[in-house]
């Protein structure tokens, strides 16, 4: 009598289980990392995410970042992307699984279920960051920990003629670390603009991409610039010659990555830039 063997006893009919794609927002803390990718040596946002997903799976999960921020630089909205072999647990509670596991300087805002071929990094249209400053009286520890202290209390008009200034496309090259590495150093700017908040004086910036150090650079810049120039005609002028240089040594110095927070990714048709990467 012939033995009957059942398909989930047989090992060439075993099935490898589906994958489904998760996309996170994350927000942290930057102070206490090397930055969000992997390195050899130092603490970093991209490796303790992994490690917790390694906990959940019982073998190495991926993670992709939306965005490579440096040493020091917060993020109240990164994104990022990972493939999960776990069918039992709904996509919205990968929040709490992974901030259960998570140290407390990285917690998980929201989680969904996207396309499988989603790419956190190649598929966004747009990336914002705000730089954060407190001028004039020295603020608490608190506050110090999250922005860029200056005494003096600079000139909002004249900030905004040179923010103008870097907006649309530009070849960007004075205001890239002399170890970016991109092939080219052009990117569209879609927004760029001072005001105040609360006691708070805030710089934000929105683009296609960024140069490594970019925007540090730029508020590096614009600070020091704002001491030289009488009014904000002369400065847009001022900026606009930095700009033109693409002479590295003409940027003023980049500012500290305390105040800097990668503050939301947007995804959609990309109008400016390169088409999304294929993966």
């Amino acid at each position: 009598m012939a033995e009957h063997i059942h398909a989930q006893d047989n090992p060439f009919c075993a099935s490898k289980p589906s994958l489904r794609t998760i996309r996170l927002v994350i927000a942290y803390d930057g102070s206490d990392f090397s930055g969000w990718q992997k390195q050899k040596n130092g603490r970093s946002v991209q490796e303790e995410l992994e490690k917790a997903l390694l906990i959940m799976h019982k073998h190495e999960v991926r993670v992709i970042g939306s965005a490579r921020t440096d040493a020091g630089v917060h993020a109240m909205g990164q994104v990022a992307g990972f493939h999960t072999d776990i069918a039992s647990i709904p996509a919205d509670h990968f929040v709490p699984a992974l901030n259960r596991l998570l140290p407390r300087d990285i917690r998980v805002l929201s989680s969904e279920e996207v396309k499988p071929d989603f790419h956190a990094r190649f598929d966004a249209s747009l990336r914002r960051y705000r730089y954060f400053m407190s001028c004039g009286m020295a603020p608490d520890p608190f506050v110090l920990r999250y922005t860029h202290f200056s005494p003096h209390y600079p000139s909002l008009s004249i900030l905004n003629s040179m923010a103008f200034v870097v907006l649309g496309e530009h070849d960007f090259s004075t205001f890239a670390s002399a170890q970016d590495k991109s092939e080219s150093k052009c990117r569209f700017i879609s927004e760029s603009v001072f005001f105040l908040e609360r006691a708070l004086l805030v710089y934000q910036i929105a683009g296609n991409a960024f140069l490594w150090r970019q925007v540090r650079s730029l508020v590096g810049t614009f600070l020091e610039l704002e001491k030289k120039a009488k009014n904000p005609c002369e400065a847009e002028v001022m900026m606009r010659e930095v700009l033109e240089s693409k002479d590295r040594s003409k940027a003023g110095p980049t500012a500290p990555a305390c105040g800097l927070f990668l503050w939301n990714i947007e995804y959609g048709e990309r109008v400016h830039g390169h088409p999304a990467k294929a993966v």
